[in-house]
């Protein structure tokens, strides 16, 4: 398709379901002249408004970066241009990676809508990506980041296949972060090999970001294919017990059964620590970094600037206050007072203690298992109007399944596993640190089976 079309296409989409923060059409424009060959070469790429793109506005989805256009690329994103990738736009997200149905979007930004029922959200924060790669016509791949989830919560509510890959398998250098220990880079798309591909490229040792692992890159696309038979599953059982539909139970429960017809044996697993301090260890730890990450948005070198007056509190107050959603706020507060003095260690110190216990309790369990299967998120897409009647703790409750690969820095795979009520379900797949390659595997064989 050319790209004229392509970008008619992604504005008539953005119109209807409210996807992108920013299309960079003169950008896409001229890399779809570029007459060099690469792996990506006429690829259309999407990215999530937390990661750096040259001249192009970035704003993590909130309203006090409006208008901040970054001097350079994130390394991945000079990967993918090296690569011949078309860079479409930017994608709108949960101000900061702060939600997990793109609800928290920045003042006076639109909310993206289901690709699948308008009624419904996206999921969060990555919500922008996943419904734009659902609904495009042409072939996309969407630069995504994860937090807690939110690479495959939203590939799960729109029905698409999220990656999300070991803590410091990718480059983070020009990612606008959220909580810096937590922060993973990955890709989103239609299928599993569109995944391979993309993690070929952006996958690698950086100088310029000291958590990147120094470690071989496969090539991720032989595995697409490969087979799994013999090759041991782990159910995670405390993942279908109270509070996941019984569908979404049923669709998981028959995609396993595929993976089994292919050969790979399952039996069931026990993660009790991850059910029981999962999210309370993930928030406290998330919240914490986030608050003093954004510390820097005050008006001053980063961030909007309002009318000098009054003494710095006031001024930075002003400015914070305006610009900040409610949900960005509420984060900023409860991470602020966690790690004061007299607190850091009863509420951060312990988190990151019982952490290394989950990351442990994962470790002991792939001794034995190649991949650990669960249900991706226990419901399907809600409604905006049931998301508005949940608080803030039943809101951060959703993201029981997720936060434990991510605390634990363990890669994770979504791939859709059918319906409920025309709704998409996912089933969520996790391998040990840096073998992502047993993800694509197993994802491949689902999705072909299926």
């Amino acid at each position: 398709m050319q790209i004229k079309k392509i970008i008619e296409e992604s504005k008539r989409i953005n119109n209807e379901f409210h996807y992108f923060n920013t299309i960079s059409e003169e950008l896409a424009t001229k890399q779809s002249e570029n007459p060099e060959p690469g792996k990506l070469k006429g690829v259309v790429v999407s990215v999530k408004d937390c990661i750096c793109v040259k001249d192009v506005e970035s704003r993590a989805g909130s309203k006090i970066l409006s208008r901040y256009n970054p001097v350079f690329d994130a390394t991945v994103i000079e990967k993918i241009k090296q690569a011949g990738g078309i860079i479409i736009g930017k994608t709108s997200q949960d101000a900061f990676g702060f939600g997990s149905f793109s609800t928290n979007i920045g003042l006076g930004m639109e909310v993206p809508l289901n690709p699948f029922d308008k009624e419904r959200a996206c999921g969060g924060s990555s919500g922008g990506a996943a419904g734009f790669t659902q609904k495009a016509s042409f072939r996309h791949i969407a630069l995504s980041e994860s937090t807690g989830g939110s690479i495959v919560c939203p590939a799960s509510f729109c029905g698409i296949v999220g990656l999300c890959p070991t803590y410091g398998r990718v480059s983070r250098y020009g990612l606008m972060d959220y909580a810096n220990s937590l922060d993973k880079i990955g890709p989103m798309a239609k299928n599993v090999s569109d995944i391979a591909l993309m993690m070929e490229i952006i996958a690698g040792f950086d100088d310029k970001e000291s958590t990147t692992l120094n470690e071989k890159v496969p090539k991720y696309s032989d595995f697409v294919g490969k087979e799994i038979k013999g090759l041991k599953i782990g159910i995670i059982k405390e993942a279908f017990g109270k509070g996941v539909d019984e569908e979404v139970k049923k669709k998981v429960l028959d995609g396993i059964k595929v993976l089994e017809s292919k050969g790979a044996k399952a039996e069931e697993v026990s993660l009790p620590l991850v059910e029981k301090y999962g999210v309370a260890c993930y928030y406290l730890v998330a919240m914490c970094e986030a608050s003093t990450n954004l510390a820097k948005l005050c008006g001053m070198r980063y961030g909007k600037h309002e009318k000098l007056e009054g003494n710095f509190n006031e001024y930075f107050s002003k400015v914070r206050g305006l610009n900040f959603n409610d949900e960005s706020k509420r984060r900023i507060i409860v991470g602020t007072f966690a790690r004061m003095a007299g607190y850091r260690d009863a509420y951060y110190i312990k988190a990151m203690k019982v952490r290394t216990k989950i990351i442990d309790e994962y470790k002991k369990l792939f001794k034995k298992y190649d991949v650990l299967v669960s249900p991706t998120m226990p419901v399907v897409a809600p409604k905006f109007n049931d998301i508005e009647k949940l608080t803030p703790l039943q809101n951060y409750m959703m993201d029981i399944m997720t936060v434990g690969p991510n605390l634990a820095g363990l890669p994770h795979m979504t791939v859709p596993v059918g319906f409920k009520d025309k709704m998409p379900v996912g089933l969520m797949l996790i391998a040990d640190h840096l073998k992502e390659e047993n993800l694509i595997m197993f994802g491949a064989k689902l999705e072909n089976g299926l």
